[in-house]
């Protein structure tokens, strides 16, 4: 599977791109009015950076606790319930004076319900189309990604000026009711992926499992740390420029976009094992820039070049497939997903806390420093190819599991 024109004939893909469409648009509404929101009322970078991503910081409990629900889930019920829960939140979050300690408990709680949704959504992906399509389609949804995340940004940015962050929020809320319906009417009731009650245990022994192949542990680390580093820059654009952020937003989904359309749809698989650390390093190197604290236009461009690296994470969950049993392709991309979102909100932290005691651009910069020597650090453990043992799950003693199968042998996707 090569074309768009083949993805969207596929049976569901258009119902399943359109509900993931219409949900990225609400979370980046509600992010911006909330990050707004406690801004215009505390003042404080690190807080509205929290405000903004911190819920990621949740993912680590979700990610210990209820993982194994990724798999073991009726993928359409899941997805409509916890876009219902995200309206909810939504709708709390814009109550009337509101403690701010109340609106982050509920950022908190989201957080961790939220976070078997990514292993659902991706592992659905993953049945919805063929497996050799699975990077053009999540290519796709990273473009959609991007270009819903401009339009969510363009109309919070309005919608906040116009009106209020909290009228807003409601807004938000009401396009996950709308993302709700479209995956309750428009996908199919599928079974879980595997047998067994979700549970606290098993989400541990399973994520043992994945943990126990060397070559996932790099791909894995790969995904979490330089991203979420680079996020941390992001948490600081209604600091850096309080009037402008939108904009700065729009233009980092812009960048994903043009990454994600080169790598999904124009790039070879021979050259993709050859572009993942140049684009790891693109998506950190442009905001060292931010030391010299650059202008609106320059901090514009900055901004899009470095995201285009975001396509880097395509690649490496193209190679992470390679290297996991179909049975626990949720679970690992939940797995993978919560560990993202959860260095995001690590990112934020760190990012707002170094502009508390210094100033935005440094905090940019200091992150972006990190990410670099992240990326450098982690590329000769991603260069070994992906062999029939390289993604074998091993047992607690170090010998194969029983649940373990055996990958094709694919080219190195890294």
């Amino acid at each position: 599977m090569r074309t768009y024109r083949e993805l969207f004939r596929t049976p569901e893909f258009t119902p399943f791109f359109a509900a993931v469409s219409v949900q990225t648009a609400a979370q980046t509404a509600t992010g911006l009015a909330l990050g707004t929101l406690v801004y215009a009322r505390t003042g404080s970078p690190l807080l509205s950076a929290l405000a903004m991503f911190g819920p990621s910081l949740a993912q680590v409990a979700g990610a210990l606790t209820l993982l194994s629900a990724a798999d073991r889930l009726p993928p359409r019920a899941a997805l409509s319930v916890l876009a219902l829960l995200s309206a909810g939140a939504a709708c709390v979050q814009a109550v009337p004076g509101l403690p701010l300690w109340a609106a982050f408990a509920v950022l908190l709680v989201m957080g961790v319900a939220a976070s078997p949704g990514g292993g659902v959504r991706y592992g659905l992906l993953n049945e919805i189309v063929p497996r050799e399509g699975f990077v053009l389609g999540r290519s796709v949804l990273n473009m959609t990604g991007g270009a819903m995340q401009i339009c969510g940004f363009a109309l919070g940015g309005a919608l906040v000026a116009v009106f209020s962050a909290r009228g807003t929020l409601l807004a938000g809320a009401g396009l996950y009711v709308v993302a709700a319906a479209v995956t309750r009417l428009g996908l199919t009731a599928r079974p879980p992926r595997a047998t067994g009650r979700p549970s606290v245990g098993e989400t541990w022994r399973t994520n043992a499992l994945l943990w126990s192949s060397t070559p996932r542990r790099y791909v894995f680390l790969a995904l979490w740390v330089p991203n979420g580093l680079v996020v941390g820059c992001e948490s600081l654009y209604v600091a850096y420029a309080p009037g402008h952020a939108g904009l700065l937003f729009a233009g980092g989904a812009l960048g994903m976009l043009a990454g994600d359309t080169l790598a999904g749809r124009f790039v070879a698989v021979r050259w993709r094992g050859r572009l993942g650390a140049p684009l790891r390093l693109l998506l950190a190197a442009p905001y060292l820039l931010f030391a010299l604290r650059p202008g609106l236009p320059l901090a514009l461009t900055l901004v899009v070049v470095a995201s285009m690296g975001f396509a880097a994470s395509l690649l490496l969950q193209e190679r992470l497939l390679a290297l996991t049993p179909q049975e626990l392709s949720g679970h690992a991309l939940g797995l993978s997903s919560s560990g993202k979102l959860a260095m995001q909100g690590v990112g934020a932290a760190v990012a707002g806390g170094i502009a508390q005691l210094t100033s935005p651009a440094t905090g940019m910069a200091a992150v972006a420093g990190l990410s670099v020597a992240v990326t450098l650090a982690l590329a000769p453990g991603l260069r070994t190819p992906v062999g029939a043992d390289g993604g074998r799950l091993l047992g607690a003693d170090g010998s194969p599991s029983p649940r373990a199968s055996r990958t094709p042998r694919t080219e190195e996707t890294t």
